[in-house]
């Protein structure tokens, strides 16, 4: 099939690997599916993108001024969705890459909301609470006009949790005159949050996970049984890799390696996941652990194991280092961990790899529950939100490998295609205006 050339945007968007990443997969999921060129070069930049100034008082009474963003990459579907991310090297161009594969992970789970997402470049940990609660409100302040529960409905991401989002709310809340819950998703459940969103990303890791290994077993092909004799390794210890940790565990399967930011631990006969979360709470840290060796976490990535979850940052598995890994199934349990380049080279290997926007998509669909919930009034029990999440998960994976078979593509690119077909139609049913 002869490749149809599209115009790779240039200038404030293209400065981070994340973004080249997402046009190269966008690229190449076109290709495959011969997409519109029109539509392509239309997915391949944000709708919308505002950079704020943030100025906040310190607890030392000095002014600091630090830069936040919020991208809307498309919402033809939708409301905008995605998280707020504080991190130090967060940038526009990283922003608007994440904004991107939101768009596609709503796309191709079925949801009506389109992809966007927001960040401050800050280090969380250097922050005390007073300075955070600052940093939020005067974000959500200066971001205001263009989020809402009917325009742009953020959530948590790295470096922020639920009560961030109860700030945003507020804050939201106050500058309209009344409580508007439905602003953010991810909230605490005394102010409208749903049950089992804290959870859901880690718990639809693992979903994926199971279908993978079920799959591979129906292609009569090698995989993980997902009992005690399967080893799983883990990067990156927060929101969505220790909850992922956790749900294995009470599968009876051995995850043998864990890591955070300060390094990891591994066991060969199995952590105790349990015993390793009651020693994170405590300490904040993975260090010192003394039931396992301490490795760091470029050992853990090269760990000979059957699963691999790299639920960290992006970035974290590329041509320098993809010789070493080892592992059969690859769950992106972060947004963007194996570059383009990884990628492909995995695949030809025969590693399974569970795309980002299909594998940590229980995040973005039980805060559709959340915003649903929110706009009746009416909230489910968590097996209700664990049935739905469930539900959605399988159908998602379902048309993935149908479409990873019909097009003898990658994972990544069937993912890509499912999403953008989707999307693809709704474009040309709405047109362009004017």
């Amino acid at each position: 099939m002869s490749e149809t050339k599209y115009s790779l945007s240039s200038g404030i968007w293209d400065s981070s690997d994340l973004y080249k990443n997402a046009v190269l997969q966008l690229q190449e999921a076109a290709n495959v599916m011969g997409l519109d060129p029109n539509v392509s070069n239309r997915l391949m930049v944000p709708k919308r993108a505002l950079v704020v100034s943030v100025p906040i008082r310190l607890d030392d009474g000095s002014i600091r001024v630090f830069e936040g963003y919020r991208v809307q990459h498309n919402m033809t579907l939708g409301p905008g969705k995605g998280g707020i991310r504080f991190h130090p090297e967060v940038n526009l161009s990283e922003v608007a890459g994440l904004a991107m594969l939101m768009t596609f992970k709503c796309s191709l789970v079925g949801l009506p909301l389109g992809g966007a997402k927001g960040g401050i470049r800050v280090d969380p940990s250097q922050l005390s609470r007073q300075e955070a609660q600052a940093l939020t409100r005067r974000y959500t302040s200066e971001i205001n006009m263009i989020i809402g529960p009917d325009k742009d409905i953020p959530a948590p991401d790295v470096g922020t949790d639920a009560q961030h989002m109860a700030w945003m709310m507020d804050t939201f809340s106050q500058e309209r005159g009344f409580a508007i819950p439905g602003v953010v998703t991810g909230k605490p459940i005394e102010i409208g949050g749903s049950l089992g969103r804290a959870e859901s990303t880690g718990r639809g890791v693992v979903y994926t996970i199971q279908h993978a290994a079920k799959h591979l077993h129906s292609l009569g092909k090698p995989g993980p049984k997902m009992d005690s004799s399967t080893t799983v390794a883990i990067h990156g210890f927060g929101k969505v890799g220790a909850i992922a940790a956790q749900e294995i565990y009470q599968l009876n399967t051995k995850v043998v390696a864990v890591s955070d930011v300060g390094g990891g631990l591994y066991n060969k006969n199995g952590l105790n996941i349990p015993d390793v979360l009651k020693y994170m709470a405590k300490n904040r840290t993975l260090v010192g652990y003394p039931e396992a060796d301490a490795i760091t976490n470029d050992q853990l990535l090269s760990t000979h194991v059957d699963i691999l979850i790299p639920a960290a940052i992006d970035g974290v598995i590329t041509a320098k280092n993809v010789g070493s890994i080892n592992a059969k199934i690859i769950a992106e349990g972060a947004n963007g961990p194996i570059t383009n380049e990884a990628m492909k080279e995995l695949e030809s290997r025969g590693a399974f790899i569970i795309p980002d926007v299909l594998c940590n998509a229980g995040g973005v669909i039980v805060s559709y529950f959340e915003w649903v919930q929110g706009l009746q009034n009416f909230f489910w029990s968590e097996a209700e939100v664990n049935e739905k999440l469930a539900e959605v998960m399988a159908n998602a994976f379902k048309k993935v490998v149908e479409i990873q078979a019909t097009y003898k593509c990658g994972m990544k690119t069937a993912a890509l295609i499912s999403g953008v077909d989707r999307l693809n139609r709704a474009m040309l049913l709405r047109g362009l205006f004017p």
